[in-house]
């Protein structure tokens, strides 16, 4: 009977630890199986092109340490590939970079002639709005209902699906502890 328990014990982590990475956002790596790399021509900006990024996903950069590096840049040293300001320079050849805000957010290879020769993405995260298709315009509103006002947004934070898996995390996870 203790082996049936530890199963289930280890069977409640895996999902636990599934349903993590669902919350934390999707990894994905900069070029594929290729990586971050000058070799074989990697079109980044077609890479990038192919992914709907969100909030919470992580980017990651696998290099060659000895021959590149990572440089987050504003989106004018992005188009002259100048590496001389970054935001943030990273050089681990294993770099996780978690998406914290809507918007553009540029890299670069700061190696003199990387960037030149094609090793930037950019990593466009759209709002939702940004993101959905425009719709038809309202069909026109019968004479005899009347027009009631929309709520005022809230200011509030949404409530994300983070923050109720953490919720339910807390719930379940007395019950794991007394199965054991």
């Amino acid at each position: 009977m203790g082996l049936e328990r530890a199963d289930l014990g280890v069977l409640v982590m895996v999902v636990i630890c599934c349903c993590m990475q669902i919350a934390g956002g999707t990894v994905y790596k900069v070029g594929d199986s290729a990586g971050w790399t000058t070799i074989g021509k990697v079109d980044y900006k077609q890479w990038a092109a192919t992914k709907t990024f969100k909030l919470n996903d992580v980017i990651l950069f696998e290099y060659s340490s000895q021959f590149h590096n990572v440089m987050q840049v504003k989106h004018v040293h992005y188009k002259s590939c100048n590496a001389s300001f970054p935001i943030a320079t990273h050089t681990s050849g294993n770099d996780s970079i978690t998406i914290t805000k809507h918007g553009h957010h540029f890299f670069l290879c700061g190696v003199p002639g990387h960037c030149q020769a094609g090793q930037k993405v950019d990593i466009n995260v759209l709002r939702l709005s940004d993101s959905l298709p425009p719709s038809s315009p309202p069909a026109a509103l019968p004479t005899s209902s009347p027009i009631v006002p929309a709520p005022s947004p809230s200011k509030a934070a949404p409530f994300s699906v983070l923050s109720w898996f953490s919720c339910y995390l807390w719930l379940v996870m007395p019950v794991i502890v007394a199965l054991f």
